[in-house]
């Protein structure tokens, strides 16, 4: 990938054989730019993925509470999409190579996957039960370590795969909960949530593919573009209009909207960047780990009810943390 390069903030910048003046944010974003391009694969990987489950951990509690206010499953998904595209369009001060119309397919298809993962979480986390679709949603971590040798020939070594599977056996026992009834709709809960995990799959690969020949400054605010118009769509699905929103909800929704954006951008260029799907998304999965201990540790500042679950949720939970700690060991080391 071609980046911008030169001295950051107080000098031009060179891209190619021009110089380029920048100041100010632009020149910040090119220092970005420079920054990232000096950084290992194997650190950057370990370490932006980290942080993007931390965001990912905060941003998930805060839409939680306004979903408790009645903002609503879809007018959530559609401010939080329109946030999200606005924030990757700064990727675009990056710069990046022309944008070849005949290509544009790429991006297109790359935003389909998105938009179909969104649908069918979506489904999952409102027909189904939240214990057994996130579980469902983890399979997307062995799933990337099986299409990336189908896509890109690049191939996963057994260590990886280990680590996939210790990730979504560590994911099912963070979501394992105590219950007297038998989980809703488990059919329709297992086809949505697995055509989300293989198009969020899908995705993260063809980020990898794609990412190096595009550049991050051009692929992923375009992908992001395509995803927010698609997104009108979910208009017809609103409850309510936006303007019924209550007014004590959005501060809590549009904090939840830049948290989730923040996180997407530093995951989701990560993998543009360095690729490494698998190892990237095997650190991802530890947000489930940091939820459970951002809802134990700071849920009563977002008047989360579950830090109060019984002695046998946290056994399960300290079990799967266990699990994902194990895995991210075998990707670190």
């Amino acid at each position: 990938m071609e980046w911008i390069g030169g001295e950051c903030l107080s000098e031009p910048v060179r891209h190619g054989k021009q110089r380029v003046s920048r100041a100010g944010f632009p020149a910040l974003i090119a220092c970005v730019g420079v920054l990232l391009a000096r950084v290992s694969p194997e650190f950057a990987t370990t370490l932006f993925p980290l942080v993007a489950a931390l965001l990912y951990a905060f941003g998930a509690l805060v839409l939680k509470r306004s979903s408790e206010l009645g903002v609503g499953l879809w007018r959530t998904t559609f401010v939080a999409n329109l946030i999200v595209a606005a924030l990757f369009s700064l990727l675009w001060l990056l710069g990046g190579p022309p944008v070849e119309k005949e290509l544009l397919w790429q991006p297109g298809v790359i935003a389909l996957c998105l938009f179909v993962g969104q649908l069918s979480q979506f489904l999952a986390l409102e027909k189904g039960d939240v214990s057994v679709a996130v579980p469902i949603f983890g399979l997307k971590v062995i799933l990337v370590a099986f299409f990336t040798p189908i896509l890109i020939g690049e191939a996963v070594g057994m260590k990886l795969w280990i680590a996939a599977f210790l990730s979504v056996l560590g994911i099912t026992f963070l979501n394992r909960k105590d219950a007297d009834r038998p989980p809703r709709h488990l059919l329709i809960t297992f086809i949505a949530g697995g055509i989300g995990a293989v198009a969020f799959a899908i995705f993260d690969v063809l980020v990898q593919k794609w990412g190096p020949s595009w550049g991050a400054g051009r692929l992923l605010p375009c992908i992001f573009w395509i995803n927010a118009l698609l997104s009108f769509g979910l208009i017809f699905r609103f409850s309510a209009p936006l303007s019924k929103v209550p007014g004590r909800a959005w501060p809590w929704l549009l904090g939840g909207s830049v948290l989730f954006g923040v996180q997407s951008i530093t995951f989701v260029s990560t993998l543009a960047v360095f690729g490494k799907a698998t190892n990237a998304n095997i650190v991802y999965a530890s947000r489930g780990l940091l939820s459970v201990a951002l809802v134990w540790l700071v849920g009563h500042w977002f008047h989360n009810a579950e830090q109060h679950l019984g002695p046998k949720v946290m056994r399960w939970r300290l079990a799967g943390a266990l699990l994902m700690m194990s895995a991210i060991v075998l990707v670190v080391v």
